[in-house]
């Protein structure tokens, strides 16, 4: 596992607010994150952070909002690199793949916050990149979506398919315990 990372998606407190983001999913995310965390320091293996830096000032993610500070207990250490993005991939506009390559790094597991969105567009570019990718679905979340026609689709379900649409093509996808136990 020494060159397997551990790449943290956007465990940000402003995701904590549920009058701006709607329902959420999964209530358990944050401390099976934070138990892969602990295991991955554990054993020294590598832990990168990405950080979403809104470009929109309203963002509970805006750098000026207190919301795009990290969530308690996924502060970065000092060797664990953070990449600040805007986007939805961590591997758009910033060096994570370089230095990720540069570490000899082909096997990544990925958690965090949102499931659809930035978890799903790093793993699936990560995958297009030759990277063995595996979600720990368990240590990720996300909210109910909509469709200008009024219809709503409940977080779990938001969850379920996007990891079902990952799975066995972009990514293996496991629970926290199947992942500490390889």
């Amino acid at each position: 596992m020494s060159k397997t990372a551990l790449i943290l998606i956007d465990w940000q407190k402003g995701f904590d607010d549920p009058e701006y983001w709607g329902n959420r999913n999964n209530p358990d995310a944050e401390a099976n994150g934070e138990k892969l965390l602990a295991h991955w320091r554990a054993n020294g293996w590598p832990v990168f952070h990405a950080k979403h830096n809104s470009t929109e000032p309203q963002s509970r993610l805006h750098p000026d909002h207190p919301g795009n500070a990290f969530k308690p207990g996924f502060a970065p250490k000092d060797d664990e690199p953070v990449y600040g993005k805007n986007v939805n991939s961590a591997l758009i506009g910033t060096d994570l793949e370089a230095d990720l390559r540069a570490k000899g790094i082909s096997k990544l597991v990925l958690c965090g916050i949102t499931t659809d969105h930035c978890v799903n567009t790093t793993t699936r570019m990560a995958a297009n990149l030759g990277f063995d990718a595996t979600i720990a679905a368990d240590a990720c979340a996300t909210f109910d979506r909509s469709l200008p026609d009024g219809r709503v689709f409940p977080a779990q379900m938001v969850h379920d398919v996007a990891l079902a649409s990952l799975n066995g093509e972009f990514a293996a996808v496991k629970t926290v315990a199947e992942i500490i136990a390889d």
